[in-house]
């Protein structure tokens, strides 16, 4: 069992927590910081390089 199932949140209400987080990180990350991420979730297909100008 996983340390998450422990709680006793819904899953759609951990999904939001996740996202707040990671978009608060985000915010701090320079810009080579974010092309490094950009790049590694283009070569794991996070991102579809085709929608990347959206």
């Amino acid at each position: 069992m996983s340390y998450y199932h422990s709680f006793s949140s819904s899953d759609d209400y951990r999904r939001e927590e996740l996202i707040r987080k990671i978009e608060h990180a985000l915010s701090s990350l320079t810009l080579e910081e974010l092309e490094a991420l950009h790049y590694d979730m283009i070569t794991k297909n996070y991102i579809n390089e085709s929608l990347d100008g959206l």
